[in-house]
């Protein structure tokens, strides 16, 4: 594994704790302004995705991953693949699913930032 490589890996999985503690001002930072977020309630924009996380509509408790992969598509982006286990609390009702995970990083102003995660609910449960 490069030391590129690495570096998503750990950026990533810090995100997820950053989620689950609610730290807006890490979650800032990461997120690009132009940032998307695919659920599977809809698509929200970098700013309703951070009021989801601070009102705590979707409360993200738990991320096991089970698997993890890096993609550069060029120096600057690059694209990784996390499958999941995520216990959240999802409108007051606490939920698991297995998920794929696809995050778009981009490279800008000397730091990756996230400009895309989609969960990609798997059929079979892991």
């Amino acid at each position: 594994m490069t030391k590129r490589e690495q570096e998503l890996i750990q950026l990533s999985s810090e995100k997820w704790k950053w989620m689950a503690e609610r730290n807006l001002p890490a979650l800032e930072n990461l997120f690009h302004e132009k940032a998307v977020f695919v659920h599977m309630g809809g698509t929200l924009t970098r700013e309703k995705e951070l009021e989801v996380i601070q009102t705590g509509a979707i409360h993200y408790k738990e991320t096991e991953i089970q698997e993890v992969s890096v993609r550069f598509v060029s120096r600057t982006t690059a694209i990784l693949l996390n499958k999941i286990r995520l216990l959240a609390v999802v409108g007051g009702n606490e939920v698991v699913n297995p998920f794929v995970v696809t995050e778009v990083y981009v490279r800008q102003g000397g730091k990756w930032l996230l400009a895309s995660l989609s969960f990609t609910r798997l059929l079979t449960p892991q």
